[in-house]
């Protein structure tokens, strides 16, 4: 069962209103989440009694997707939208060797990842808006971990969805390929609605209470953000199909996320 906030939030945060980095810790049974934030989560799995499983199928891609990317030599990881901390994190899955500068823009994520990781050589979390590539990108904090010269594994796990279209989320993407060297990769996973397109209208009307609403994308859509990336295989499909661990679910369609993974030639 999920469980109630122990740290205090930090001061200014609105408590009052859901909030989708809370909404989501609930949903994976975390502590970061307040009433409001689980009164909409219960909503939601009213209507969708599977959301649960399939962001625990987001962090599963995650997993994945970090494994595979130490094993092709990646040793530094930049994780945008990091979310609230939970089990599996990048610098968890990744091991010691490996530097993880985690940005989010939600001060209660930063506010709880700063303390998960006092004690963690190597790791940063930042407070920072993705949508800013430049600010990011030159952030000390940021640079004290990552060092843009070398192969860089940038991370989009479950957040361009929540970049809407006047925002320009393929500018978004090529600003940091452009700043990635030769030889880096982005890790990506995208919302679609799937064959839960009924499903999927009701959850997109709940994120329109929440500071980041929910822009739901199609395959053709999210094709077009991995511009400039040679896609390894099984390139851009549902995300409990992305190189599946034994007794992965057989309907990976159920899940409705598209996951990629794409290398800068070099």
């Amino acid at each position: 069962m999920p469980r109630e906030a122990t740290v205090r939030a930090p001061e200014g945060v609105d408590l009052e209103r859901p909030n989708a980095a809370r909404v989501y810790d609930y949903y994976l049974g975390g502590a970061h989440n307040w009433a409001a934030d689980r009164r909409m989560g219960d909503e939601a799995m009213a209507a969708w009694p599977e959301l649960p499983m399939i962001m625990r199928a987001n962090r599963a891609f995650l997993r994945r997707a970090v494994r595979f990317l130490v094993g092709a030599g990646i040793r530094q990881f930049l994780d945008l939208g990091s979310g609230i901390p939970t089990a599996g994190n990048v610098h968890e899955v990744a091991g010691p060797s490996c530097r993880v500068a985690y940005v989010d823009v939600d001060p209660v994520a930063v506010a709880h990842g700063r303390e998960l990781l006092r004690d963690v050589p190597g790791a940063v979390a930042v407070r920072a808006d993705l949508r800013e590539p430049e600010t990011v990108l030159s952030h000390p904090d940021v640079l004290s971990v990552i060092d843009l010269s070398q192969p860089v594994a940038v991370l989009m796990i479950a957040v361009l969805h929540f970049v809407p279209e006047a925002d320009d989320p393929a500018r978004i993407v090529a600003a940091y390929r452009d700043a990635s060297a030769p030889g880096s990769y982005l890790a990506l996973c995208h919302a679609t609605q799937g064959e839960r397109g009924e499903r999927a209208a009701g959850h997109r009307a709940l994120y329109d209470r929440t500071a980041t609403p929910m822009t739901m994308r199609s395959r053709e859509r999210v094709a077009e953000l991995l511009d400039g990336y040679d896609l390894v295989e099984p390139g851009l499909v549902w995300m409990a199909s992305w190189r599946p661990d034994e007794g992965e679910p057989a309907r990976p369609e159920v899940f409705p996320g598209l996951a990629a993974v794409g290398r800068i030639a070099g």
